[in-house]
This record gives C-alpha cells, structure tokens and sequence, in this order.
C-alpha cells in the first residue's frame, strides 16, 4: 500500500488531466478562478511561472493575458500534457525551482501548498522568483478538522478525489500562511472559496449542463474553513 500523498500517483492518473468530468474536473474549476485574479501583463516579456502545473490546466484561462507561462512539475508525464497546452516545461521541484531570481511578474501556486513537505522551503522559493511588485496567486486547503472530512473522508470517499491523494497533515491554516509570505516581503490576503453545488451534483451524476462547458464553478464564500484562495504582491 502506498503512502498518502505519494506524487507517482499522478503518473498513474494522466490520463485524467484532460478528460470532461473526470477525476480533476475541479482542477479545471480551480484554474479558471485562479486566473481571474492574475491582471494582463503590464510589460512585454513578461512572465507567469505556474508552479506545480500538472497537466497545465491554467494556460487556457491565462493564454489571452500576454504571458511566457512556464510551468514547473516534478512529474514529467504532465509537463508532457502542459507542453502541448502552450506552457514552456520545466522539470523541478517548488521546494527548489530552477529558475532565476526575479524572472517572474506573476508566480501561481494552485493545490499544492498542501502537497508540499517543506512549507516555508516552498514560499521562500515562490517569493525568491518573484520579481518586486509581482503578485502570487494560490488556492489551498485548510488545517481544520471540516477541512480534513471534506477534502479526505468525504472528497476521497465519494470519488472527487483519488484515495490517498492527500496527506491531511500537510493542510495549511491561512494565519501560517500569511506570516510565512510575510517574511519574504508579500502581503498575502486570503478569502474563503467553494464549489457552486450544482456543479458538485452534475459531477456526481454525470449531467452535463444544459448548453454545455464546464460542470461547476468555484465562487467565494464567507467561510476560509475548507478551501481558500490567496493574492499579495510584493513589496
């Protein structure tokens, strides 16, 4: 039996990636609000570094924005997938990103902070790329205990997630997070997210919407309790 959040099993699942109402559908959903928050790019050659990218389910919500999108992964099965979505790959860890200091206006980091086993490794080096006045964009999923049933008792019991996927130890409570991007110069402010429910049912049962697109949508919420959403730019 393999550990929780073993990174192999996004190998296994590539094929998933790209699939209408598969088992990232709510990747896709996560993409699309992160690319809400990222402005057009003020200068030409500017730069977007997705770190974590996957499959690079973000370039079709940024392609219009002006961007260089690099993606940075430990996996090359989904670099392969972002090559073909428009991404510039490149193989790295974000505990250690291969890139140059200051080369990025926007850093994106979606669903990964509660993958990573060295947080403040993590927000060092998405800080570091960063260039002064850049924004970093990020989605996460909280240390709470309705953040832990959601995400891994109920989303991988009932099929939004693969079993084992996540590691509830990792999750991260947004004060942490605030005060670790703190330190390195952003001022990161944080809002609670969800999925519309419609789109969880559709999901569920399979019902497209009547007209087509995508399933659901993430919108805000009061609550920062499950899934929260970050933007800060630094200093």
């Amino acid at each position: 039996m393999r550990p929780r959040n073993d990174p192999g099993q996004y190998d296994e699942l590539a094929g998933e990636w790209w699939r209408p109402g598969g088992t990232f559908e709510l990747l896709h959903w996560l993409a699309a609000s992160r690319a809400a928050l990222v402005p057009p790019a003020r200068r030409k050659q500017a730069v977007l570094v997705d770190a974590g990218c996957g499959g690079g389910l973000l370039a079709p919500h940024v392609a219009h924005l002006g961007y260089r999108h690099v993606g940075v992964d430990v996996r090359r099965a989904g670099l392969e997938q972002s090559v073909t979505r428009g991404l510039s790959p490149v193989g790295g860890d974000v505990t250690a990103l291969p890139l140059a200091t200051s080369c990025a206006d926007v850093v994106v980091a979606g669903e990964i902070l509660e993958h990573v086993t060295d947080l403040p490794g993590t927000v060092a080096e998405l800080c570091r790329v960063l260039r002064p006045g850049g924004l970093v964009v990020l989605d996460t999923v909280n240390d709470t205990a309705v953040g832990r049933f959601i995400t891994v008792t109920a989303g991988e019991g009932l099929g939004f997630a693969p079993r084992g996927l996540h590691d509830p130890a990792l999750f991260v409570r947004p004060r942490r997070l605030i005060d670790e991007f703190r330190h390195h110069g952003v001022d990161l402010r944080v809002r609670g997210i969800r999925p519309t429910m419609t789109g969880l049912m559709r999901w569920l049962t399979r019902r497209p919407p009547p007209g087509g697109g995508p399933l659901g949508r993430i919108v805000p919420t009061v609550t920062t309790a499950v899934l929260y959403q970050g933007r800060g730019h630094k200093s």
